[in-house]
């Protein structure tokens, strides 16, 4: 038996032992706002002057960073793996998964991005992080909330192609659907529809939402839960058999701005993608009440927004000494 002292003594030791396990081994997911500050510390500084040089002369580059940071998190935790070309150990690239192909962009815009950083901080910024980042400025420059980005992630040895495919919601996907794909992740119907309010800007290729036009679910007929006036728009831009690749607006009154239109352009049965209406018009779903909140309340949107940005960017992130820093975002160091 020990005695008091002894006893003392022992948890004592034990604290001490755990406390510098701690700083060697720290905890998966332990990611700081001031991870950079002694290292780099003009990093968001740099990133969100790219962006904002990036959208002079395009105004879509906002939501195309967002989304890749959507599309790289969802897929194995934020890990910067949609970045990677094929090439050395990547035999499959997540940029050419069926969800991603000649639909995601920005990645130029990413590959400046980290050669300015590099200049400044070489060897010492993530490409998952620069992600983060650019999606937090996209927002903000385009009128929409701000948030303090949380830092510390590394990049992934490997991209998941398969996973892309499966992870990854689908347009055409029901609410249940799209639901399970973010409980898989860690998020919940507050988070859903917080983050499908990333469609109040940016653009749809009609290949994405043109099964609504004309024939919806074998039907014969367009989905009635189109607007009438709208859906003669969108049938006018997308007439069957036609281009595929014809962009429309996500959001038809601000395209290019951040705020809670995509909300009120819900109610009035104006969503473009079928998953963006289904938030609203699908009977008895949890998810109605959020949309007319954040309809009627552009502040409350924000902020959902914005907590549900830092919970997206926490999933499964690589920290530590797992992973690398990546000097090129494109491929694995070395390869």
């Amino acid at each position: 038996m020990f005695s008091t002292n002894n006893t003392y003594h022992y948890y004592s030791l034990l604290a001490t032992i755990f406390s510098v396990l701690t700083l060697v081994f720290p905890s998966e997911g332990q990611l700081s706002a001031t991870f950079y500050s002694t290292t780099c510390s003009n990093v968001s500084s740099i990133v969100r002057n790219s962006v904002q040089q990036a959208l002079t002369s395009d105004s879509r580059i906002a939501a195309s960073l967002l989304r890749l940071h959507f599309h790289d998190c969802f897929v194995d935790g934020c890990d910067g793996s949609i970045l990677l070309d094929v090439g050395g150990n990547i035999t499959q690239s997540e940029k050419d998964a069926v969800p991603n192909a000649n639909s995601v962009r920005g990645y130029d815009v990413v590959d400046s991005i980290k050669s300015t950083v590099e200049s400044s901080c070489p060897g010492v910024v993530s490409c998952a992080d620069i992600l983060a980042l650019a999606a937090e400025s996209s927002v903000s420059l385009s009128e929409g909330p701000s948030w303090t980005v949380l830092l510390g992630r590394r990049d992934s040895l490997t991209a998941n192609q398969a996973g892309a495919n499966t992870s990854l919601p689908s347009p055409f996907g029901s609410l249940d659907d799209i639901t399970s794909k973010f409980s898989a992740v860690g998020l919940d119907t507050t988070d859903l529809v917080a983050l499908s309010g990333a469609h109040t800007f940016g653009r749809s290729q009609c290949q994405f939402f043109s099964q609504r036009l004309f024939d919806f679910n074998g039907t014969g007929n367009p989905d009635p839960t189109l607007n009438t006036t709208y859906l003669s728009s969108l049938q006018q831009n997308c007439p069957q058999n036609g281009n595929g690749a014809t962009l429309n607006d996500l959001d038809l009154s601000t395209p290019d701005t951040f705020d809670n239109d995509y909300f009120t352009n819900l109610l009035i049965h104006k969503g473009l993608l079928q998953t963006d209406q289904e938030l609203f018009s699908t009977d008895g779903a949890s998810t109605i009440s959020i949309v007319n909140n954040f309809a009627n309340n552009q502040s409350a949107f924000f902020e959902a927004f914005a907590q549900s940005m830092i919970n997206m960017g926490n999933i499964s992130p690589l920290t530590g000494t797992q992973g690398q820093i990546r000097t090129d975002c494109k491929k694995v160091n070395g390869s």
